[in-house]
């Protein structure tokens, strides 16, 4: 734990306690890790990438959400930096969430959706671009707890003039 006066808690039962509103993604505080597999149309060819997710709270009603990518080669070793994102889950009452996630790449997205069951699906309510970000139009993410250690993750994407299609997929252990 640190020492700052209002630390970020990455477990249920770290202070400071979690928000009420928070019961239906507690399961989802902490560190993940994993591999998974992405493709699209405007790429050249299917890759293979890690990921690493991390939720922590500070005792409001929100997750503070980071997710990091590299592509790996055939060996499973890292090429470079793939992607970068962060933002917050808004949690609110009756399983829905609104969600703000920012890329270094320009893109701003403004998802929202509901938890169920340990699934959180996420649409797209609005994108914002820089003036030189790639244009996406729409996404859809999808989180799955399938035991306490599991966490699946897929992502939909619209983007440069393709239809929303499957783009990302990974598999991730709980690793803190």
């Amino acid at each position: 734990m640190s020492d700052h006066p209002y630390p970020d808690a990455h477990h249920p039962d770290e202070s400071p306690a979690p928000h009420p509103l928070l019961t239906p993604v507690l399961a989802l505080l902490g560190h993940w890790h994993g591999q998974g597999e992405g493709e699209y149309p405007t790429l050249d060819g299917d890759f293979t990438y890690a990921q690493e997710v991390t939720f922590t709270h500070d005792g409001r009603p929100f997750l503070h959400y980071e997710a990091r990518a590299w592509i790996l080669d055939a060996e499973g070793k890292p090429l470079r930096p793939a992607a970068r994102e962060s933002g917050w889950w808004r949690v609110q009452p009756e399983g829905r969430i609104e969600a703000l996630i920012t890329q270094p790449t320009g893109i701003a997205e403004i998802l929202v959706g509901t938890v169920t069951d340990g699934t959180v699906d996420l649409a797209t309510h609005e994108v914002a671009l820089t003036p030189t970000a790639k244009k996406v139009t729409a996404t859809r993410r999808r989180y799955t707890l399938t035991d306490d250690a599991t966490l699946t993750f897929s992502h939909d994407l619209e983007a440069v003039g393709e239809p929303l299609q499957h783009h990302l997929s990974a598999r991730l252990r709980r690793t803190g």
